[in-house]
């Protein structure tokens, strides 16, 4: 539902589809750029209520008004043109703003640390399965059903997982009544969870003044700006410099994060493997994972460039930048939970927060350059912007990153707290 709109809008505008509106580059970039408007509010708030109230309850909400909203948008594009369009998807923006907080709540809780890379693979790469498949399907069923069906169709997948995630969700081990008493054992032992969790107290001014999570900030704003590009802009370029018609442009928009997706899993596995052998310590695995990210993708891009306007050449070029790019499922992604397992959701929300602004800018950006969709110089130098975001950022998470377990992970006034509290009985004992 959040990338559905990528390829919707390509059939929203073309003259030969039934229902067309003449939108022009600016307005549909605006289109493209108004679900950020929304999903940056509730980043940071999203990751306190996550680690307070628990992860099931936000996730409900979020994908239930997510397919709501998604049902009513064509009805609101007939009604109330582009303007209703983007208060759709500035709803579907805010309530998502849980999403990725609420994931990284869970992962920190259901986890446990010898299986961290490859599980936190597998769960945050379905976000590619799920934009390769949306790819894909939509250009047919914009073809052969017209393009409201696409958000039809989301919609009703949507119902149909917040229903049954109501049955068989939970926000943790601890309260979930379909594992083993086993299962939960191990997991909870595995991330020293076990008995009652504190309710810690975030450290506003440790975590906003420490130099590892501005390092860890940049380098997740560098990616959305290279990953969102891509994501945004790739089924255009394929339809107005490649001529690559709905059908196929659906297709082969959806190569690279196929390919992004089956990379992954190889990555998340070699990199718990690399730990365990202990051939690297955590830190420095995560920064050439990272490294492989977004160092990879900003070469590739620089190629593209100057690539012939080839159908073949183009796809091949950009499945692999997506295949590069599934490095930072087990870079930058897990350190949040590597600094402060107890802030991971906090973290997440601040660092989702900020690099989704940057996701809001990139189309935006993208329409002041291209005076011409057609012309492959002004495709350039959008590709070119990328690469040299993709390698400042992390560069500076390379020099200055850690996934090094922060102090501000404990709160001093709570060990000093748990300290008196223990003093105190041991003389009510003497």
């Amino acid at each position: 539902m959040r990338v559905n709109m990528s390829m919707a809008i390509v059939a929203m505008t073309d003259p030969a589809s039934a229902n067309s509106f003449n939108w022009s580059v600016q307005t549909q970039s605006v289109i493209l750029s108004s679900f950020f408007w929304g999903y940056v509010i509730l980043q940071i708030p999203g990751g306190e209520l996550a680690s307070r109230f628990g992860s099931k309850i936000l996730l409900v909400l979020s994908i239930g008004i997510n397919s709501a909203a998604s049902l009513l948008l064509p009805v609101a594009a007939h009604y109330g043109g582009w303007q209703l369009v983007c208060a759709c998807r500035v709803i579907q923006g805010l309530s998502q703003g849980f999403v990725y907080p609420s994931m990284h709540c869970l992962i920190g809780k259901w986890v446990p640390l010898e299986e961290k890379s490859r599980l936190g693979t597998l769960v945050y790469s379905g976000a590619q399965l799920g934009t390769a498949l949306q790819l894909m399907i939509s250009g047919y069923i914009a073809e052969y059903w017209g393009w409201p069906a696409i958000f039809y169709t989301m919609g009703c997948f949507g119902v149909v997982w917040t229903v049954v995630y109501i049955f068989i969700g939970s926000s943790s081990p601890k309260t979930s009544k379909i594992i083993s008493e086993e299962e939960k054992s191990y997991i909870e032992h595995s991330l020293g969870q076990v008995g009652e969790q504190k309710k810690l107290k975030t450290p506003w001014k440790a975590i906003l003044t420490s130099l590892p999570f501005l390092s860890l900030l940049i380098v997740h704003c560098g990616h959305n700006w290279g990953f969102w590009t891509l994501m945004t802009e790739i089924p255009s370029y394929m339809s107005k410099v490649l001529g690559v018609d709905i059908k196929s442009n659906g297709v082969m928009s959806a190569l690279p994060y196929i390919g992004m997706y089956l990379m992954s899993f190889p990555l998340g596995f070699t990199s718990d493997y690399v730990l365990k052998k202990k051939w690297v310590s955590i830190t420095t695995s995560r920064k050439i994972s990272n490294s492989i990210s977004q160092y990879g993708p900003a070469i590739v891009l620089i190629i593209l460039s100057y690539a012939p306007a080839d159908v073949t050449i183009a796809v091949s070029l950009l499945t692999l930048t997506n295949c590069l790019n599934a490095g930072h499922y087990t870079g930058y992604l897990l350190v949040h939970i590597d600094m402060a397992p107890n802030f991971a959701s906090t973290l997440m929300g601040i660092t989702n927060c900020i690099a989704n602004i940057v996701s809001l800018i990139v189309p935006l950006v993208a329409g002041v350059i291209l005076k011409d969709e057609t012309d492959p110089g002004d495709w350039r130098k959008v590709f070119f912007v990328a690469s040299a975001i993709f390698v400042i950022c992390n560069t500076i998470y390379v020099i200055f990153g850690t996934s090094e377990r922060q102090k501000w992970n404990e709160p001093v006034e709570d060990s000093a707290n748990d300290k008196n509290s223990s003093d105190h009985k041991a003389e009510k004992v003497v």
